[in-house]
């Protein structure tokens, strides 16, 4: 209920926000919709935000957003924009033009006016619960982003953790178009993506599809919430902060997950510049194609400097590179009305008809999706946009511009792109692995594709999953809830006996026989499955941490799990996971769960940590060995404990009944501002991989409602 004091200052903003014409009347339209829209929170914090219209729907849910944590709103669209400079300084500059090769307000603003009207209404209400919530929260201060406008949201139209424009590299870029050298980013130890497992009718037990929905994420980067509006929505899951559709959710009949995908969508051309004017198509020259990009960037005083740069393309796409005297093009999707389409019209989805439509726009180049609804399809789905190209060419390299055989050829129609719909194993799954084993026996065949069609390989969660989903016929959302944190770790089950015949092997009167006895004993015992009290997967990881240090990865090749590293070398590893342990811990027998640990101190959006204040102890592991729950840490330049920053970030279970039935636990809590109740409730739960039911249907919520309220 809102106070007499709310009301007072409400009142005043709105006298204030009078004194001109234009925000008077933005003010009374804005307070028109917010009448229409309802929000509820629950006893932990989420948002159940019901709208007379979907565009009602949006304005709630983004305002909703943007109460829990509208710093990560406009970091999100800062980068979108190409704008991160304007409030981080000049060290954003070149992550800000990578952006502006592609972003080009003026032609964004135009895609929205042309843009169908029932798209318009969203994108309107999205800006709209943006500016209505900075006029009635005068405390909150944006740093550059006061006044959203509606075709902003055509930046930011597919939710992943990082976008295809990231593949581009800064190092380069920041050399062809500054002359100026810049530390190239190292790539991150904890692969990005996500677990989906959907499950058929047949083999559960009670004859309910299930669903998985477990993306890898860096932490707090999405929101819980469940949009509803009089327009037949009526979706739950998660949210990109900042996007106005549920990225990874269900609906009352269906339910998606999207995973990243190995797929190549993303290519790199070539080209023959002559004196910096034109370049070689065949043997024509044609000109480049020349746009000034202007770049603001805050200074040590609050004041902008700016900088324009006159950037470059060809028919392929900008440039952002010289290599071996050739200009470098890249090409990518870029579609940002389709796309915003497609991510929104998906969760109205209701069946897997429905769905395949709305993927019909062709607009996803990054994320396979499982899929599961009510009728008891289940479905694994490869990205839709997939250019066509002639597969002489091995397009995961540099292909030769100046080659029209290289030039995409249109892109793949749906029915010739890998796929598994209702396989009679009666599972699909994906860990950002080929789909080649997307459903066992019944999964696409490899060889039946072009070889762009896939580039990740194999990967140790694939293997685990693959073991525990094969032959298995009772499932229940309990024992997917198992599944999803099943402490197997597949990659120390290969590699462990392999080290401990490496001991066995060793001189009688070697050294390290006496040495490594003990902690061989300890590995040779253990039975590969992670938890908080167990010293063998502490001297596991720190071995198979120093392993990666000196090789660089573990290899998945015909379903085994290898190391480049010699004999020599992983005892090595050995002596080194010892000696580290020892001098951060006193001695190499630790818990893991004295070492792994997951701490929110505030609402930095880049974490920091200290090992003198609370933290909780996490039982499960990296993705890199084979655990599907992921938990990403490492120690700190400060730090002697390591401490998760990505993995499991959103966890949900969902069976399709009559009514869909769900439960949930999030990283942290749904709030981003530090003391208040949601910020920190959920780390007990996410630690223990103990869900929580959601609240999807209005009974549910009976009992649960912390605050019922109207936006403003």
């Amino acid at each position: 209920m809102d106070t007499p004091l709310r009301w007072s200052r409400n009142l005043m903003l709105a006298a204030s926000l009078a004194a001109t014409p234009a925000a008077a009347q933005d003010m009374a339209k804005w307070r028109a919709q917010a009448a229409r829209v309802e929000i509820v929170r629950d006893d932990w914090g989420i948002a159940h935000v019901t709208g007379k219209t979907d565009a009602d729907a949006v304005f709630g849910a983004i305002y909703a957003q943007a109460e829990d944590d509208f710093a990560r709103v406009e970091a999100n669209y800062l980068t979108a924009l190409g704008r991160t400079a304007e409030a981080e300084g000049k060290g954003a500059i070149w992550a800000d033009l990578r952006q502006r090769l592609f972003v080009d307000p003026a032609e964004l603003k135009a895609q929205y006016a042309a843009s169908a009207p029932w798209l318009r209404r969203l994108m309107d209400a999205w800006a709209a619960g943006l500016n209505f919530y900075l006029a009635t929260h005068p405390g909150v201060h944006a740093k550059v982003l006061t006044r959203f406008e509606p075709w902003m949201a055509l930046s930011f139209t597919e939710g992943s953790i990082g976008g295809d424009i990231e593949r581009i590299s800064l190092s380069e870029l920041a050399d062809f178009y500054g002359g100026v050298t810049i530390a190239a980013v190292p790539p991150p130890q904890e692969p990005g993506g996500s677990n989906g497992i959907a499950i058929a009718p047949a083999n559960t037990a009670n004859g309910h599809a299930l669903l998985l929905i477990n993306p890898h994420t860096s932490f707090y980067f999405r929101s819980e919430l469940q949009m509803t509006s009089g327009e037949g929505l009526n979706a739950y899951g998660a949210s990109t902060w900042g996007q106005f559709f549920i990225y990874q959710g269900f609906n009352a009949q269906a339910g998606w997950m999207h995973t990243s995908s190995g797929v190549d969508s993303v290519d790199a051309f070539a080209e023959t510049v002559i004196r910096g004017k034109a370049y070689f198509y065949g043997k024509v020259l044609r000109p480049l194609i020349a746009r000034p990009v202007t770049i603001a960037w805050r200074q040590a005083d609050g004041t902008l400097a700016r900088r324009t740069f006159t950037t470059w393309a060809t028919h392929h796409g900008p440039i952002v590179a010289e290599r071996g005297g050739k200009w470098i093009a890249q090409s990518l999707m870029w579609k940002p009305v389709p796309a915003l389409e497609q991510s929104w019209l998906r969760t109205k989805a209701s069946d897997l008809e429905g769905y395949l439509k709305v993927a019909g726009r062709q607009a996803n180049s990054s994320n396979d999706t499982i899929f599961a609804d009510r009728a008891g399809e289940i479905a694994y789905l490869h990205p839709q946009f997939v250019p066509v190209r002639d597969n002489r060419f091995d397009y995961r390299g540099t292909v030769e511009g100046a080659d029209p055989a290289t030039d995409w050829r249109g892109l793949t129609p749906l029915a010739k792109l890998p796929q598994a719909v209702r396989p009679k194993t009666g599972w699909v799954y994906n860990s950002n692995n080929a789909p080649w084993g997307a459903a066992g026996a019944d999964s696409p065949r490899e060889a039946d594709f072009p070889r762009y069609m896939d580039t990740a390989g194999e990967n140790p969660r694939g293997l685990h999953a693959t073991a525990l989903l094969t032959g298995k016929r009772d499932w229940a959302p309990e024992t997917l809830m198992a599944a999803a944190y099943d402490r197997y770790l597949p990659a120390f089950g290969a590699l462990l006996p392999r080290l401990a015949a490496a001991y066995d092997a060793l001189p009688p009167g070697d050294p390290r026989r006496a040495r490594l006895a003990a902690p061989i004993d300890v590995l040779r015992r253990w039975d590969c499955r992670w938890s908080a009290e167990s010293t063998a997967t502490s001297l596991a990881v720190f071995w198979g941490d120093a392993l990666r240090r000196d090789t660089g990865a573990l290899v998945v090749t015909r379903g085994a799990i290898l190391t480049p590293a010699t004999v020599d070398r992983q005892l090595a590893a050995l002596d080194s996971a010892i000696d580290r342990l020892t001098r951060d811990f006193g001695r190499w027998q630790v818990p893991w769960g004295a070492i792994n640990r997951f701490q929110r101190l505030d609402d930095a959006i880049q974490p920091h940590f200290d090992d003198a204040k609370p933290s909780m102890p996490v039982p499960f592991v990296s993705a890199l060995y084979g655990s599907l729950a992921s938990f990403g840490a490492r120690s700190y330049p400060n730090t002697r404990r390591y401490y998760g920053t990505s993995g499991n970030s959103f966890v949900a279970v969902v069976e399709f009944g009559a009514r869909p039935r769900a439960w949930a636990v999030m990283a942290g809590g749904q709030n981003g501002t530090p003391g208040t109740p949601h910020f920190a409730d959920q780390i007990g739960r996410y630690a223990a991989g103990a869900l929580r039911r959601v609240y999807f249907e209005p009974a549910d919520l009976v009992g649960h409602i912390e605050r019922r309220y109207r936006p403003g």
